[in-house]
């Protein structure tokens, strides 16, 4: 799903090691399904863990699961009687400077040595390596929500996704009659006012703090959609930007990412809306 990416699983797991994790074959799927999910919890992330322990224990209903740490994962992932939710590096082919993000991935025990081999069901991007704010957490309960209704849509459409990644869902859902809250903090320069907005988007949304849209979230609000990015620290001008929208039952209306560049800066901009009206 994710082309030409190496992973290796956070903490003590480093792995120097470069490979395309495999999605999960139509019979592995099923093998998920039946799986019990262990939350695969950090060494060294502890809002992590509190945001992925509470969105699990209220809202992961497609498997049972447990949570266990990574010396545990260590002992189980050759067993495909397990799925695992585990925090997982990926380094993009031939990006400057090596530069890497946090996936939170969902994948299948397997007897293979090497952990970028697992069967996925899964991958988002969640934050940049390097990153240690938690601004990712409003988005944990989407995107948990989010990968049970993939794993079942993998069972009748695995070649449609399996070609098309994430992308698969783009323009399958429409925004009309629907709030979509939009962060303010991760919006290009060419789209950081209500006025430019306007100009390709004709629907209702709010332009808010990262805050403002936590404290919408909290209510758990129907009708209501929110922007999420994973972009480059201030420090760093190179490397790829991801952008999603999800709703808070967790369907994914947008994913896209791309090369940050001087004339393409970071941030959710005006080409992305042309994919969400």
């Amino acid at each position: 799903m994710k082309t030409f990416i190496s992973i290796i699983v956070l903490g003590c797991f480093g792995l120097n090691v470069w490979a395309s994790p495999k999605l999960a074959s139509k019979q592995q799927i099923g093998m998920f399904l039946n799986s019990k999910t262990c939350v695969v919890l950090e060494n060294g992330s502890l809002s992590y863990n509190v945001y992925v322990k509470e969105a699990v224990q209220k809202y992961w209903k497609i498997t049972s699961f447990e949570f266990i740490d990574q010396q545990e994962f260590e002992k189980r992932r050759f067993d495909s009687k397990y799925s695992f939710l585990v925090l997982m590096k990926g380094v993009w082919d031939k990006d400057p400077g090596g530069v890497s993000y946090n996936y939170m991935s969902l994948v299948l025990g397997d007897g293979t040595p090497d952990m970028t081999d697992m069967p996925e069901i899964c991958s988002i991007p969640i934050a940049y390596s390097d990153d240690n704010s938690i601004d990712y957490g409003y988005a944990i309960p989407a995107m948990i929500k989010f990968m049970q209704k993939h794993a079942k849509n993998l069972q009748y459409k695995r070649f449609q996704i399996s070609w098309f990644g994430l992308k698969y869902y783009n323009g399958m859902l429409k925004t009309k009659d629907k709030v979509l809250l939009l962060n303010k903090d991760m919006m290009a320069p060419d789209a950081n006012t209500p006025d430019l907005i306007k100009t390709v988007y004709p629907h209702y949304f709010k332009l808010i703090s990262t805050s403002e849209i936590q404290t919408e979230l909290a209510s758990n609000p129907v009708n209501t959609l929110f922007n999420f990015h994973v972009g480059p620290t201030q420090n760093k001008g190179a490397g790829k930007c991801f952008e999603m929208i999800f709703d808070v039952e967790g369907n994914l209306y947008y994913y896209n990412f791309r090369k940050i560049t001087n004339d393409n800066k970071d941030g959710f901009n005006l080409k992305d809306f042309y994919y969400i009206k």
